[in-house]
Order: C-alpha cells, then sequence, then structure tokens
C-alpha cells in the first residue's frame, strides 16, 4: 500500500467513527427541510389557463438582464453537474457505508435544483435552450476531477464552502432576476435555501473531524481553502461567464474571502492548540488566507476595464459591463 493510500484509509477511519454522529446531523437536516417539487413551483395554479400561464411568464422573463441570465446558465449547469459528486462521494466515502444514506439523501435533494432551473429555462425561454443542452453534454463529457477528491478530509472543507458558495450566488442571482420576474425569485430561494442546510451540515462534519484529528484536518484545509474550483469550471466559456457573474455583483473574490472568513471563525482556527509542527504550519498558513485573497480581489478590482460580452446561450444579444 503506497503511503497515499495508507493516508486515505486512515482518515477513512476517522470518518467511520463519526456514524452516530452524522446520523443525528441527518436527524437534523431533514427535521427542518420542507419538500418540495420543481412542479408545484413551476405549474399554474389548477384554476388557472396553463397557456396565458406561460404567455405571462415568458413576457416577464423577457426584462430579465443579460448579466442574471448568464447566472441562470451557469447556475443551472452547475447543478445539473449533480453526476461527479455523487461519483466522488460513493468511491471515497465508501457505498456500503452509512454515509451512502447521506449520498443518496443529498443527491434526491440536489437532483430537483437542476431540474427546476432546466424546466424554467424551458417554459420561460431565458436562455437559447438547445445551446444550453450541449453546453450541458460537453460539462458532463469533460468530467470532473478534482486533486481533493482522494483525501476524504479535504472533501468536507470544499463541501463547506461550494456549498455556501452556491447558496450565495442562487441568492443573488435570484434577486437580480427576481425584480423583472418573481417566478425565478421563488425558485431560487427555494433553492437558496437547500443548499444552505447542506452547507450546515458539511460543515459540522468538518468540525467534528477537526476535534478528532486536527493536524491532519487542517492540513486537508490548507490545501483546498487557499482557492476553489466551483463545479462548473470545466464547461464552456466557464471563465468569461464568471466575470459577467462577478461583475454583476452576484459571486466574486470578495464573496469568497467573506465565506473563507465564516468558517475560520465557525471552526475557531485561530484558537486550537496542541498542535504539531505540521498542525501549526498548516493553522498558520489558513490564518493568512484571507489577506491574500484581498490582494487578489483588489488586483482583480484595479485591472478590471470596460468589456462586452456576447454568449450563444443569451441569444448572442451583446451587452457592456463596466
Amino acid at each position: 500500500m503506497t503511503d497515499t493510500a495508507r493516508e486515505t484509509q486512515s482518515r477513512a477511519e476517522v470518518l467511520a467513527d463519526l456514524e452516530l454522529e452524522v446520523e443525528q446531523l441527518m436527524a437534523a437536516h431533514e427535521s427542518k427541510r420542507t419538500l418540495w417539487a420543481p412542479a408545484e413551483l413551476l405549474d399554474p395554479a389548477p384554476d388557472a389557463d396553463p397557456d396565458r400561464h406561460r404567455q405571462d411568464l415568458r413576457a416577464r422573463a423577457e426584462g430579465i438582464p443579460l448579466p442574471a441570465r448568464i447566472a441562470l446558465c451557469v447556475n443551472t449547469l452547475t447543478e445539473e453537474g449533480l453526476p461527479h459528486f455523487h461519483r466522488i462521494f460513493s468511491q471515497y466515502l465508501g457505498p456500503g457505508s452509512f454515509w451512502s444514506r447521506w449520498n443518496n439523501l443529498w443527491t434526491a435533494e440536489e437532483d430537483r435544483h437542476g431540474a427546476v432551473l432546466h424546466d424554467y429555462a424551458r417554459e420561460s425561454r431565458v436562455l437559447d435552450l438547445p445551446e444550453m443542452e450541449r453546453m450541458q453534454f460537453e460539462y458532463l463529457r469533460a468530467g470532473f476531477e478534482p486533486a481533493w477528491s482522494a483525501d476524504p478530509y479535504r472533501v468536507f472543507v470544499y463541501t463547506t464552502l461550494q456549498e455556501r458558495a452556491t447558496q450565495v450566488s442562487h441568492t443573488n442571482t435570484g434577486k437580480l432576476a427576481g425584480q423583472n420576474e418573481p417566478l425565478i425569485g421563488t425558485v431560487l430561494a427555494n433553492v437558496a435555501k437547500e443548499e444552505a442546510r447542506h452547507f450546515v451540515f458539511y460543515r459540522a462534519v468538518f468540525e467534528r473531524i477537526l476535534a478528532r484529528d486536527p493536524n491532519r484536518a487542517l492540513a486537508s484545509a490548507a490545501e483546498v481553502m487557499p482557492a476553489i474550483d466551483m463545479p462548473g469550471i470545466s464547461m464552456p466559456h466557464f471563465r468569461e461567464m464568471a466575470d459577467v457573474i462577478r461583475r454583476a455583483g452576484i459571486y466574486g473574490p470578495r464573496d469568497y474571502l467573506k465565506i473563507v472568513e465564516e468558517q475560520v471563525r465557525y471552526w475557531a482556527i485561530d484558537r486550537l492548540t496542541g498542535l504539531n509542527e505540521a498542525g501549526r504550519m498548516a493553522q498558520e498558513k489558513i490564518l493568512g488566507i484571507p489577506a491574500r485573497l484581498e490582494r487578489v480581489a483588489e488586483t482583480i478590482e484595479a485591472r478590471s476595464r470596460a468589456k462586452s460580452f456576447s454568449f450563444a446561450v443569451a441569444f448572442a444579444r451583446a451587452f457592456e459591463m463596466a
């Protein structure tokens, strides 16, 4: 067995010791859930004219600004990357273990996110659906093989940060698009609330990992927290679309900075004591990350200039952003 394999196995043993606590976290998670279905959010009322309902929706959707449409595209495709994450969880957290119960529950909840956003895009015609579906195909075909996937501890650091980032993106997209079309505001509010509960679960799991194995947990966190690639990194035109999303104030480097600061405080990383040399070095690295992220944000803002954009998925309509 290689050193890497031994480390992975050792971390997996710590995770296996969390069964009782994870069951309690799952019970708390489900007790706060209001189960919703895409059709409940999108379909007309029973006594409404479905054709009129669709016409009114499309008329309102015409007012959704192009930056919000790009965010909707990225958010939808990100949610439709669910197969990548189910595979990673199954591979590294054990398909035969109690973790599979969480993986299946999480997958069932997440599956509705992509479904409701895709259905909304179809009904509203806010995006060029065939173009978005071609992007979805290319995104899924490209795969998602993050460096952190071989380290079970890193999985929980990443999912904590990513679920929080996704919550922020959905919330802010809903606020921007919902100014003109209230239904998408309602849809994204429901998705964001669920992402928030997933974030709470993953953050709590890593809190318990820190309590059991602080030195290696910090080392894993120090590898992930400086920067995370969002799940959509492999989708076509991702970086240019992410630039639009940043300029629109939906999600960008400063949002990630706030997320990192939030987790450093919650996990009380600055107050951990009794660490070995590796743990102290990782702790010091993590505590220095916010200052680095602040410099990154300042640099991006200083270099940003007005720019024109055009995306086939948004009907190739050109728009300019500061």
